[in-house]
């Protein structure tokens, strides 16, 4: 997938504003925020591909990553979506500094990284930065199984719906720039059936679409026709991480 299948307008948030980092004891927030670099993530950039040693983890602030499954040489299947409500690099709370997925940038933007090694580090001597990541590896084990279980049982056009609440959660924005061919890699089905169900989407008058860019217009509505997967793994992130703000839908 080439440069310009999706992106976010610039947003005026904090660069600080990952909610991960921002639901840690004060003073350990102060302390990782001085080790941790900021960087700009690039549209297209891979941060990590599947099977390979993780040199950073990463916690966006105003960028969103896909996490993407490989299948047999072909594009792959999109299994989450992370934002400012999560982190890139979660397996390494299992010991496991191979990453399970590839980690494909989709939404530009800030994001917070730091060395591997010394993300280790501070996880040895920080409980509750083990504590909160334990937590988000759990919504992230739930999310998988969700999705896994949506691609299987969920129509395209229910599919689809949810896809769009994730990625206008994570922008911030009711707008942003996507293809009908890259949504067809990332729910894994034909162009044409994300085809129909874009303009079945378009004639509810939930959505809007010209030159590739998407416009949200009626976001109550459009939860109304997504599968119940993206209120489900809302709530169990509210549930699991009650303490941070309410994030967006996985």
């Amino acid at each position: 997938m080439g440069a310009g299948d999706i992106g976010v307008p610039d947003s005026t948030r904090s660069t600080a504003g990952n909610q991960l980092l921002a639901g840690l004891p004060q003073l350990l927030h102060r302390r990782l925020l001085g080790r941790f670099e900021p960087v700009e993530l690039r549209l297209a950039e891979v941060l990590c591909a599947s099977g390979e040693r993780m040199r950073y983890v990463h916690f966006p602030t105003t960028s969103f990553v896909s996490l993407i499954a490989p299948l047999d040489g072909h594009a792959g299947l999109e299994v989450g979506l992370v934002g400012d409500e999560g982190m890139v690099g979660i397996s390494l709370m299992l010991g496991i500094e191979a990453a399970p997925v590839t980690a494909l940038v989709q939404g530009v933007g800030a994001a917070w990284r730091m060395e591997t090694t010394g993300f280790l580090r501070e996880l040895s001597r920080s409980p509750p930065l083990r504590e909160i990541l334990n937590r988000y590896l759990y919504v992230t084990l739930t999310q998988l199984a969700q999705t896994a279980a949506c691609t299987r049982f969920h129509l395209v056009e229910a599919r689809l719906a949810r896809w769009l609440l994730m990625t206008r959660d994570r922008a911030h924005a009711d707008e942003f720039y996507i293809t009908h061919a890259f949504l067809s890699h990332m729910l894994g089905v034909r162009r044409a059936g994300i085809t129909r169900a874009a303009v079945a989407l378009r004639k509810r008058n939930l959505i809007d679409y010209s030159r590739g860019v998407l416009t949200v217009i009626d976001g109550t509505g459009l939860e109304q026709v997504a599968c119940s997967c993206y209120t489900t793994l809302k709530n169990d992130y509210t549930r699991i991480l009650g303490k941070l703000a309410t994030p967006a839908g996985d």
